[in-house]
């Protein structure tokens, strides 16, 4: 992988389809309204035949208008439509009495309501991308990122208008570039990277256009909504919008019936399978299945329309891991960890940075000299088989294998939920484990995992929460201790690499001197307290325990405490 990061690094990627009206997002956009229309015919039909009776029917529309109602009492976000309590006061009236008709009388009612209740989730979930906006967006995007980068770097004001230094300077890309390019040209790819910070979703998009890929779609928080900024890219790029407050029926089957059936139409997608930032800085284990589930639905439905002769267009799953030195809104994320792993409460979701918050960091990112890396994994098919460059799936042995046969009973094309259930736990499973191999380790994840493990050995009978209120006193390594510890971890990382178990930077080799100032000097580089550093006599401490334990948790999973 670090030949092919040097590869990568200064490479012109032409794109695949040079035209945007020959984009698959940019089809969906100009259909719109037709799209979104046949997303709440598909919904309400699905709704109907989970929910078969009057009397369920009801219930459901009843438990949807509560949550909702409790949603906007508990948490309500800027970004929220200003007639949602008319709306939602106007459904709970109508459906007063309805339980107490007769289910031939109820039935039409309660079917109005729940396609009115579809259609305006699938208005609010929906994509609008404009081709004007996302060209301007991304020279925007472009313009600005390279003036702050060549001023930083260059030292000198004039430099701030010069380009000799570019996004590639600082954002790594690494792994199988070429292999992506040529499924995005075979079949429809769908990117499904860690997820860690608010920085994620433009970093991603940057990287689709510098990989000379068509605009993909993708679900962003709707929380990313709030703030100015962001709403402007986004609705630029035409993300479309998942709100995961709302976990009634309706919307989640819109949700997936959004994703489904823009999938079918070739559409390239990106979601963050782990379904919202990681709290703990781990790498995902456990991700969410209901848009992953869309996936195999869209490969089975394309299988059964597509008429017999031709060619199906395949499903390509590609795993991304985003590698930071540090995350901006780490030491909040780990709050919220702790407090619903201690039980003491439970924190939702709520952003504490403001488009001015959110400017500052990335000017501070683009005038430091700590970097990031995005590393791309082998495509997947829908069940988790490897694909070659060609888009064939192969078997564990290398053979290639037809997908059309997971859908197959009594030598036709069925539908079979638990079967389609057991392959999105397949996948997700292959996900996972693909997370963990692509994984880049930096120095700064090297010297925090030891540090922490460290302090953790050294104080044994004391439980995570007694380690982190470790007193100021006993908060120091000895500078000796810790580098032999680090030479052994790393010697270790090296063995794992050499299994094809894990990736790592460049700048992890060497002198280990070296590799330990590298850490320090980047690991979470612009919080106010660090969460490693050295003391006056050159040893180690820390000034922020939780936030050293966010960190910590990148390299949980590869058995590296017997180290050290």
């Amino acid at each position: 992988m670090e030949v092919v990061e040097k590869k990568n690094k200064n490479k012109k990627y032409k794109p695949i389809l040079e035209d945007i009206p020959d984009w698959p997002v940019y089809q969906l956009s100009k259909n719109r309204k037709e799209f979104i229309e046949s997303v709440a015919q598909k919904s309400i039909a699905q709704i109907k035949e989970l929910r078969p009776t009057t009397k369920q029917l009801l219930d459901e529309l009843q438990t949807t208008v509560y949550r909702e109602q409790q949603r906007m009492k508990r948490n309500r976000w800027r970004v929220d439509p200003v007639d949602e309590p008319r709306f939602w006061a106007s459904v709970k009236d109508e459906l007063v009495g309805l339980d107490a008709k007769p289910p031939e009388e109820a039935q039409p009612k309660a079917e109005e309501l729940l396609r009115r209740i579809v259609m305006r989730y699938a208005e609010e979930i929906a994509g609008n991308f404009k081709a004007s906006s996302y060209k301007v967006t991304r020279e925007v995007v472009k313009f600005w990122f390279a003036r702050l980068l060549n001023g930083a770097r260059v030292k000198k004001f004039g430099a701030f208008f010069r380009n000799r230094y570019t996004l590639r300077d600082k954002i790594h890309i690494v792994g199988k570039v070429k292999h992506l390019r040529n499924l995005a040209s075979k079949g429809t790819v769908i990117m499904v990277p860690t997820h860690f910070s608010n920085l994620d979703s433009i970093l991603i998009g940057w990287v689709i256009h510098s990989l000379g890929l068509p605009a993909f779609i993708y679900g962003a928080g709707l929380n990313l909504f709030n703030i100015k900024i962001f709403a402007y890219f986004m609705n630029s790029l035409g993300a479309y919008k998942v709100d995961r407050r709302k976990k009634n029926l309706p919307y989640l089957e819109t949700l997936k019936l959004y994703s489904t059936l823009a999938i079918q139409k070739g559409a390239h997608s990106l979601f963050f399978p782990g379904g919202t930032r990681s709290r703990s800085g781990m790498l995902e284990k456990q991700l969410k299945l209901g848009l992953l589930s869309s996936t195999v639905e869209a490969q089975r439905s394309l299988y059964m329309e597509t008429p017999p002769g031709e060619d199906v267009r395949k499903i390509f799953i590609v795993p991304v891991t985003l590698n930071y030195h540090f995350v901006l809104e780490a030491p909040d994320l780990i709050d919220d960890y702790l407090s619903v792993k201690g039980q003491e409460r439970y924190l939702p979701e709520q952003d504490k940075y403001g488009s001015w918050q959110l400017l500052q960091f990335l000017f501070k990112f683009f005038t430091k000299g700590s970097n990031i890396s995005v590393s791309i994994g082998r495509g997947l098919d829908i069940i988790g088989n490897y694909v070659d460059d060609n888009g064939n799936s192969l078997d564990a042995q290398g053979r290639v294998i037809d997908t059309r046969d997971y859908f197959v009973s009594d030598n036709q094309i069925t539908i079979d939920k638990q079967r389609e259930d057991e392959y999105t736990r397949m996948l997700s499973q292959k996900i996972v484990s693909e997370y963990h191999r692509i994984n880049r380790v930096f120095a700064s994840h090297l010297v925090a995992f030891v540090a922490f493990e460290m302090w953790q050995k050294m104080h044994a009978k004391l439980d995570l929460f007694g380690l982190l209120r470790l007193p100021e006193e006993d908060q120091v390594i000895r500078y000796e201790e810790f580098r032999e510890a680090c030479k052994r971890v790393r010697k270790q990382i090296y063995a794992l690499k050499a299994e094809g178990k894990v990736y790592h930077a460049t700048h992890l080799k060497g002198n280990i001197d070296l590799v330990i100032r590298h850490g320090l000097d980047n690991v979470g580089i612009f919080h106010l307290k660090r969460p490693l550093l050295l003391n006056k006599e050159g040893n180690v401490i820390t000034k922020d325990f939780n936030t050293l334990y966010y960190y910590h948790n990148r390299l949980v999973g590869y058995d590296l405490e017997k180290f050290i």
